[in-house]
This record gives C-alpha cells, structure tokens and sequence, in this order.
C-alpha cells in the first residue's frame, strides 16, 4: 500500500501576498509527480513547508508512518576538504562500499569518489547530492529545480533514475521535456489552489485549455440567454397582460449562474527589437586557444560562422563552454591564436552571475532605460518588463529587494533592449519558467541576429539552434548532425554505460539465501518500468525523424529549386534512423512480453 503526504487547508502569506488560500493535495509514494506553475506561483514555498524548511500560517502536513522523505538539498552541506566519499559516509551513516556503489548510478566511481567534492563542477556536485538522497531509502522525493545547470549527460542520467526509482516524487521544473519524461501526474499552483491532474504536463495542459474553452462557451450562452431574457423583462413587464410572464423571465435570470473563471494569466510573449540582417561570416577564428593561466581548456580551435546562425554550444559541465563564451565576449584573453568578429557585429553577453553587478539603487525601470537603445519606445521597453513577468508597479522596485531569479530575468531583458546584432546567452532559462523560456525561444528563432548560447534545456534548443559547436575533451567543434541525434547519441552512450557497470558491479555484501518472492516481484516491476520508458523514448525518437522528414519533403515539393544534394542526403539519414528506431522498438517490445507478468 502507497505512502502518502498530505497537505490539508494550507494558507501561506509573503506580507500583503497571498500565497497559498486553502491549498490541499494528496500525493503518495506511486505517483510521480511534476510540479508546475508560473514564477511566484508559490512551487518553492510549498517544497519548503513539506520538507520543514517552511512553515504554512495555517493548514497541516500529514505524512504517513510508511513515508520515508528524502528531498535534493538546495545549499552545500560538505566541508571544504571532504571527498566524496567522505562526505557521504558522514553524511549518510553507510559505508564507503554501500556509498560507492549507489555513487556509481551517477556515474561517480574510482579516481571521482576521492576527488574533493568542492573541485567537482556544479553537475557533479549536484550527482553527489542525488546519491545522499537515495542513500537514505527513500520511498518519495522532493526534488525543486534538479535540473538548473545540469548538464545534458547528468539530466539523462537523472531520468534513467528516475524511471527506475521505486517510489513516487514531486519534481519542481522550468524543462518541459523533462518533465515528460519523468512524470504521470501534474501538480499546479495557481491562484492560490492547487490542482492535481492524473497525466502528463502535456496532458494537463490540453485538458486545461479545453476546460477554459469550454467554460467560455458555456458562459457566452448563459451570458446570451440572459440578455434575451432580459429584454422581454424590459419591453414587457409593465403591460398587465405580460406582467406575470415578465415575473417569471426575472426568476429564469436569477437562476442563471456563470461558470467562475480564474483570473486569465496573459500568455508571454516576447518582441526582441530588430536589428539589421546581414550576410557573409559573423565570425572566424584560426587555432584559437582558450583558459586560464593555470590552465589550457580548448586549442587549434578553426570555426566559423555566418550571419543569422543559432548556435547552440553544448558539452559536459567542466568542458569549457562557458570559458568559451567569455573569450568571444572579450571578458577572458585568448591563451593563442587569433578570432575576428565580422562588420557591424556588436555583442550583448550575458552572463550566468551578470546579476551580480546590478546597481541596487535602480529601479527596473531605470535599469531598462539605462540598457535599451536610443530607438527602443517606452512602449516596447514595458513590453519586454511585463514579458519578464515586471507588471504594474513591479517596475518602480528597487533592485536591492529583487530576489536572485528576479534579478536574472531583469539582467536578460535589459540586455535583449540593447538591439545587439550577436547575442552570447550563458544558461539564460534558468529562473524561467517553462511558458517563458518557450516565448524566449521563440523570439530567438525569428531573431535575425547571431545568437551562441549555452543551454542544457530541450526544448529551447530545439526552438532556437540552427547548428551546434561542441565542447569535448579540449577540443571545440561543430557538430555535423542535428540536435536531436545529438540528444540520442548521448542518451544512447548513458544507457550502455549503465547496463555496463550493472553487469560489472560486484557487491561485498554478505551472502544472502536468495532473493525473496517480494524482492523478485520488484525485479520485475523495475525491469517493465524501463522498458516501457526505453519504448516510449523511441516512440518520440520516431515521432521526432519522422516529423523532420515529411518537413523537409514538404519544402522541397512546395519549391523544388531547393534541391541540393545535402537535402538529398538528410532525407535518406532520416529514413534510415527511422528504420533503425523502429528495428529498436521491435526489440524493445519483444523483451516487455517475455517478462513474467
């Protein structure tokens, strides 16, 4: 039977804020739960309050004597000197073998486990937390943002967790994709109320709109009915012949009754002012090299690229994509070589810790005017100020009271007001949530400028990159395929080091008689889990090439003075992963019917 938490009447106030008003949920330990709602909607708070970190102004936490909590730590809790695996026998009680082999589900084993924690990159950090978690066996998780500056390869491995994990959670999160893949049930915060709905976020967002559209439609006929009701009131209730029937139309109108709509929620939308298109290269560099005094990151570094290109740069945490940025921004000396920027190419870098160097007296509005052009309206300045969630009186804040996600967002839209012809961006979604880093990326798209940026998010990806540079093992290099075989080469290579170090893993444990019928029957649970999610990724895969095939077929049969070899091409590569995809699901499937029910 599932543990479960329950949060019951919950009322939380920031000041004159409401927060949460009569806020209850029921989770339990079989539901994976993604957690969604706009900024400030109050996802965090709530985290808090069921992890006790908070507390509600009234209302109750109940939890199960079953439930066993365990939630990612936000803040570091190691101390300066302790390995990883110091760390966490201290912090876990278990010992150094029990710790290593959970460390090695996050691909943290051999020289990692006694590397400092503190010389791990910001993703390796956060793989050390996760294991500190699942040490505790946990049967539900609270996981706020576990995605914020992840890399690729790290988030890949957190889902692969995730899938397999036997017990329910509730992951807060900006990525769409994500959450898609992690999650059955969506919980949203919204108005003060919370909503949970048994399907994916993408259902739940159907569902909802469906709702609404339906709500309006009933309301315009009830609004309909009303008027024509009303009108016979009117023209005859003071005849004696019709009075009575004009008392019986006044009692049909009071009963009449409206379907309550939540306040509308204005969908963002982002106009990044124009900037004059051009052609030829943007930018080129010869044997570039790039770091640090005290250390070499990249060399023999030869790309280039033109006008108007999206560029995504990706790679591990620790690689050097942001070293990168910050050598073409001119904020770090190249360490050898040469690189050019191309006529009338003029830059806006932004910066993951830009925020830091914000003046505290400036309000969001001055700090706007300030950064926008002299051709940018003060028309067009609110509109980027309300598309970042800056409404109202939140202009006239003083930067010193912003919080570090208000702070990010004001940065990023001062900058997209600079009308910029090259915009380098730096992780720019996080502190975003997903309906707004959707409408960035969709402004980016149509953004005539050249854009490089670095972004572990999806679905901003896929709706901003027209090519892609890695960073990889000191070498920078464009990437000759699309984004979404990039994601399955990796997803590809996590899986086959996970099944690898499954089959290598020896434990130390003592002999035990023999699996228990409870233990085997989780075996197989687990197994189904996995398959199921190994199928319905190949179903996306499928959906993926497929979509991009029959695009490309519809362009050239709409204009085939198109034709060129390398469409040609595409179109064959497509047909065979296509082909190669559905071998794979065959397979998959094949396996699922052949585990004992």
């Amino acid at each position: 039977m599932s543990a479960t938490l329950q949060l019951k009447a919950i009322h939380k106030r920031f000041g004159p804020r409401v927060i949460f008003n009569d806020a209850s949920v029921t989770l339990d330990s079989g539901k994976k739960t993604g957690f969604i709602g706009r900024n400030g909607a109050g996802k965090s708070t709530l985290c808090k309050i069921i992890t006790g970190h908070d507390t509600a102004d009234s209302g109750e936490v109940v939890q199960s004597a079953d439930l066993r909590l365990s939630y990612l730590e936000q803040h570091d809790l190691f101390t300066p000197e302790e390995t990883v695996v110091e760390f966490l026998t201290r912090h876990t009680g278990q010992e150094a073998w029990r710790c290593g082999k959970v460390a090695s589900r996050f691909q943290l084993k051999h020289a990692l486990l006694d590397t400092r924690v503190k010389n791990l990159s910001g993703g390796y950090q956060t793989r050390v937390k996760l294991t500190s978690m699942l040490l505790r066996d946990p049967n539900f998780l609270i996981l706020d943002e576990p995605s914020n500056y992840l890399d690729l390869k790290t988030l890949i491995l957190l889902e692969e967790f995730l899938e397999d994990f036997d017990g329910g959670f509730l992951i807060v999160s900006h990525d769409r994709e994500f959450l898609k893949k992690t999650c059955d049930h969506t919980l949203e915060a919204e108005g003060g109320r919370l909503m949970l709905y048994p399907g994916t976020v993408e259902e739940y967002l159907t569902f909802k709109a469906e709702q609404h559209a339906q709500a309006i439609s009933y309301n315009q006929t009830v609004e309909s009915k009303r008027k024509q009701l009303q009108a016979f009131v009117d023209r005859f209730h003071a005849k004696a012949s019709k009075a009575a029937q004009a008392r019986s139309k006044m009692k049909q109108i009071e009963k009449l009754k409206t379907i309550g709509l939540a306040e509308a929620q204005s969908n963002v939308q982002i106009r990044i002012p124009a900037v004059q298109r051009r052609q030829g290269p943007a930018f080129t560099c010869e044997g570039l090299a790039i770091g640090y005094p005290e250390k070499l990151v990249a060399q023999d570094i030869r790309i280039e690229i033109d006008h108007g290109t999206h560029v995504a740069v990706l790679g591990d945490n620790g690689q050097g994509k942001t070293t990168l940025l910050r050598t073409l921004a001119e904020d770090l000396a190249p360490r050898g070589g040469a690189f050019k920027w191309g006529f009338g190419c003029d830059i806006a870098y932004y910066a993951q810790h830009v925020a830091a160097g914000l003046n505290p007296e400036d309000s969001v509005f001055t700090h706007l005017e300030r950064h926008a052009a002299h051709a940018v309206t003060r028309q067009e300045l609110l509109a980027m100020a309300g598309s970042f969630l800056f409404k109202g009186n939140d202009i006239k804040k003083p930067v010193s009271v912003l919080s570090g996600g208000e702070c990010a967002r004001l940065c990023l839209a001062g900058l997209l007001l600079m009308k910029r012809s090259v915009l380098l961006l730096d992780e720019p979604t996080n502190h975003l949530d997903f309906e707004t880093v959707e409408a960035l990326g969709a402004a980016l798209r149509q953004f005539p400028g050249t854009v490089m940026f670095i972004s572990h998010d999806r679905t901003f990806v896929n709706l901003v990159a027209t090519q892609i540079v890695e960073v990889n093992n000191g070498a920078v290099i464009h990437y000759p395929g699309s984004y979404a075989e990039y994601v399955y080469r990796l997803e590809t290579q996590v899986r086959q080091e996970l099944e690898a170090e499954e089959g290598s893993r020896e434990e130390p444990a003592p002999k035990a008689k023999g699996p228990s019928e409870y233990h085997l029957r989780k075996q197989r649970e687990s197994a189904k889990r996995k398959l199921a999610g190994q199928i319905r990724r190949c179903e996306e895969q499928q959906a993926a090439y497929r979509q991009e095939k029959e695009s490309l077929e519809a362009e050239l049969a709409a204009d085939p003075a198109r034709w060129s070899r390398e469409l040609t091409d595409r179109c064959a590569a497509l047909a065979a992963l296509i082909q190669e995809e559905e071998r794979r699901w065959l397979q998959l499937t094949e396996e699922l019917e052949r585990l004992p029910r």
